[in-house]
């Protein structure tokens, strides 16, 4: 077989723990690929896991979340992309049982996204899809064959049945639109950079503080487990020699007991097994056995290269060398871990936790059956708003930096044109903050704008007191002094969605004329078009346009009727002035 020489090559999830040493192999091995990853940074991610690459000219990192479909296809045509490696998920089974909606939104409605961004660019020439060897569900006991890559799919947790819905849709997307999809499942992996929720860099850095190492159940669950470069090179070599439409296992047939792990790790700091183990209350389902036949990989030139031995002391020298490489974990070293994952809680990009859960709140959570609703970060302080401002030289535009300006609020101009796609990236890019909310957008309907400046030409009331002849038609308006402060508001609030930006009401073309007189030129006269000019004028039949603002209205009941708002904002004030 022809062996596959990707160029530009997706990687997802690639600021943790697998895809981290993945992708820092490519860099490392094939100056001549350009490695692009997206990753959201999320709690078990981490930048520093990307610190061998990051000065590599065929490397570049974004921060974002598989998710946004506006993302991912705009990252595959500016790219180029022809090759994803796609392994953002959520991993941790615990955390399933406590949160699984989110492993539904992660696992398989990210995988949806990711492959439609395929289907509709058709560019790529793979896409190779990381599951897990859970999928397949528990092995037998007995069992002396492993599960191989036929074997039917008997998920037993959140976690794997997530999994293995992402794994039907890539086989549907490869079957109806013929994408050449690979897919891999592997054994548990461990070795530097990992997250210490898993088993073995938890037992460490527990054993490093000289506490207990909890084991669920009674330790007789049997794993295998893989380090993490000889995975590495396994992903290397799928893609350039695995084939299209192919499944294959990454797997190892040198099993391990729990207890047994427990044991070893015991050994490399010399402590006292029976002293030192603490057996704790099992998951609500366990597992006890994963067991692959990995003989398809071996057969296309991969093969285990590290001793089990040789891999646990690397591990353990990089976390005796590295403690604090995650800060604060001590929330993901309890025995049931499964709250730390929450919607929302993300690292800064220098790795740092933007928001920590504390133990005592992890303990109290012992019930497995309560189903966990996420709760929204709370602080005392305010939350931290930069906003970004199209149309700096505009009317509106000027009068938002004005108002930015006035409560001491950050805010940029963009320097792009809102038709120039790749500058408008760049520009939310400089603004970081926004990126975080790049998916979530707050829509504003003005319609017809008025301001108590009546000295400038884009003012409505400008505009007709200097016609010839005005229509007269009822509509509704958009007084900014009143609604621009709300804009801000609603920022703040985080308010989302479609909503009619205009004063409650309508108000024809005459009756403002009639309060222009009253309040500022008792002189003024103005002419209308007849029914039959004014046929003739207007061209579309929206011109009587009243909008239904009962929406803003209930999120603002100070918001005032469109001709109580004209008299307090725009004619009061100008009369004011003229007096004087």
């Amino acid at each position: 077989m022809t062996a596959y020489k990707p160029k530009n090559i997706l990687i997802t999830g690639a600021a943790g723990f697998i895809a981290s040493h993945v992708a820092n192999r490519l860099v490392r091995n094939y100056p001549e690929y350009k490695i692009v990853v997206l990753d959201k940074l999320d709690y078990c991610s981490n930048l520093k896991n990307l610190n061998p690459s990051r000065s590599s000219p065929n490397f570049k990192f974004v921060k974002g979340d598989i998710g946004s479909a506006d993302l991912v296809n705009y990252l595959l045509i500016t790219e180029s992309i022809d090759t994803i490696m796609h392994f953002a998920a959520q991993t941790h089974v615990d955390n399933s049982f406590g949160n699984s909606f989110e492993f539904t939104k992660n696992n398989i409605y990210g995988t949806h996204v990711l492959l439609e961004a395929c289907k509709v660019t058709g560019q790529i020439r793979r896409f190779i899809h990381v599951s897990t060897d859970e999928v397949y569900g528990e092995t037998d006991e007995d069992a002396v064959v492993g599960n191989h890559e036929a074997s039917q799919l008997l998920p037993t947790n959140p976690y794997s049945a997530t999994k293995a819905g992402a794994e039907m849709l890539v086989m549907a997307y490869g079957r109806s639109y013929g994408l050449p999809v690979i897919t891999t499942r592997g054994n548990n992996v461990y070795g530097p950079n990992q997250f210490p929720e898993k088993l073995i860099p938890k037992f460490i850095l527990l054993a490093m503080r000289g506490h207990p190492l909890p084991i669920h159940g009674d330790g007789s669950n049997v794993r295998s487990y893989l380090y993490c470069e000889d995975v590495a090179e396994a992903f290397e070599v799928v893609l350039h020699r695995g084939e299209v439409g192919h499944v294959y296992n990454i797997g190892t047939t040198k099993e391990r007991r729990v207890i047994d792990v427990a044991k070893d790790v015991c050994k490399l700091f010399s402590l006292e097994a029976d002293s030192v183990i603490e057996f704790v209350d099992n998951r609500p389902f366990n597992d006890q056995r994963y067991f692959l036949d990995d003989q398809k990989l071996k057969n296309i030139g991969w093969s285990e290269r590290t001793t089990w031995e040789e891999g646990l002391k690397k591990t353990m020298e990089w976390y005796m060398s590295n403690p604090d490489w995650w800060g604060d974990v001590s929330g993901a070293l309890l025995p049931h871990p499964r709250m730390l994952m929450m919607p929302g809680i993300e690292r800064h990009v220098d790795g740092a936790e933007e928001t920590k859960v504390t133990v005592s709140q992890l303990a109290n959570t012992n019930s497995q059956k309560r189903m966990v609703v996420p709760t929204p970060r709370t602080s005392s302080k305010k939350p931290h708003l930069k906003f970004l401002i199209y149309g700096k030289t505009g009317w509106i535009g000027g009068l938002l930096g004005l108002i930015c300006e006035k409560q001491g609020l950050p805010y940029e101009y963009g320097r792009g044109r809102l038709e120039e796609r790749s500058q408008l990236i760049l520009d939310i890019q400089n603004v970081e903050e926004l990126l975080k909310e790049y998916e979530n957008v707050c829509t504003l309907r003005v319609r017809m704008p008025i301001s108590s400046d009546l000295s400038n030409p884009r003012n409505f009331i400008t505009k007709i007191t200097r016609y010839n002849k005005v229509v007269n038609i009822p509509n509704s308006m958009t007084v900014l002094d009143e609604l621009l402060p709300i804009s801000i508001e609603m920022a703040k609030r985080n308010c989302r969605g479609i909503w009619n930006f205009t004063n409650p009401g309508a108000v024809s073309h005459n009756e403002i004329l009639e309060m222009y007189k009253s309040y500022i030129d008792p002189s003024f006269k103005w002419v209308n078009f007849t029914l039959e000019e004014q046929a003739k004028v207007i061209v579309a039949p929206r011109s009587n346009n009243e909008m239904d603002a009962t929406k803003l209205k209930h999120e603002f009941p100070e918001l005032l009727s469109i001709k109580d708002s004209l008299i307090k904002y725009v004619f009061e004030p100008n009369k004011k002035v003229l007096s004087n």
